[in-house]
């Protein structure tokens, strides 16, 4: 049996779709944000040391943390060929770097978004907000957005070369890759633009396991 550590509206939501998708049993232990601070609360420590979602535990006393390490692992583990490609093939070397690149590169740029987006809007005394509003303002236009649309734009064409992020068939990459592109359209200013992205969000959010998922999650809304 496995057990999931899972925190409202976060990453964690795809790891309970995950297991949908491989039809494991598992449980779920539900962790709420503080409602101030937005952050996950300091039970989740006794998990794992860091305190953050997802966590997965086992039977056998394995702690797995950080979303790829955590959709690779349980792939290998329970997949018996589904939702990863053959091993030595152009799939399976794609496969592996969007599991990367999701949380190496793609997240970056949307988290420092939220960041400045609240320092922008967060209460402080009168004569440091316009200050504090350029140098977020600058941060933003010069960086974040930039790298943003960067992002979406090569994310746009390499779903130009195939239906799914590591080939034509779904595997574990696109849920990794679910978090960041929902992200991206909460925050990052996503939208009808880029089509093959938008049709990409509907296919996922199709799928029958990814509404077990929500079923079994609760809410799920991505913070901005």
């Amino acid at each position: 049996m496995l057990t999931v550590h899972h925190l409202n509206n976060s990453r964690s939501q795809r790891v309970l779709w995950l297991l949908e998708e491989l039809e494991l049993p598992y449980e779920i232990v539900h962790y709420q944000r503080d409602p101030k601070t937005m952050l996950a609360p300091a039970s989740l420590r006794a998990v794992h040391p860091l305190g953050k979602s997802p966590v997965v535990t086992t039977d056998d006393g394995i702690v797995l943390a950080e979303s790829g390490a955590i959709i690779e692992t349980l792939v290998e583990r329970f997949g018996n060929g589904r939702l990863a490609p053959a091993a030595g093939t152009p799939e399976a070397v794609r496969y592996r770097y969007w599991l990367h690149f999701a949380e190496g590169t793609a997240m970056s740029p949307l988290l420092l978004k939220l960041v400045f987006d609240r320092i922008e809007t967060s209460k402080m005394p009168f004569f440091a907000k316009p200050i504090a509003k350029a140098i977020a303002a600058k941060a933003k236009s010069a960086f974040i957005h930039p790298n943003i649309a960067s992002h979406l734009n090569y994310m746009e064409a390499e779903l130009g070369r195939s239906e799914w992020f590591a080939g034509n068939e779904f595997t574990g990459a696109d849920i990794q890759m679910s978090f960041v592109v929902e992200a991206s359209q909460a925050r990052g200013g996503l939208d009808a633009k880029r089509p093959k992205l938008m049709a990409y969000l509907e296919r996922i959010h199709a799928r029958p396991a990814y509404k077990r998922a929500l079923e079994r999650g609760g809410p799920y809304e991505l913070l901005s």
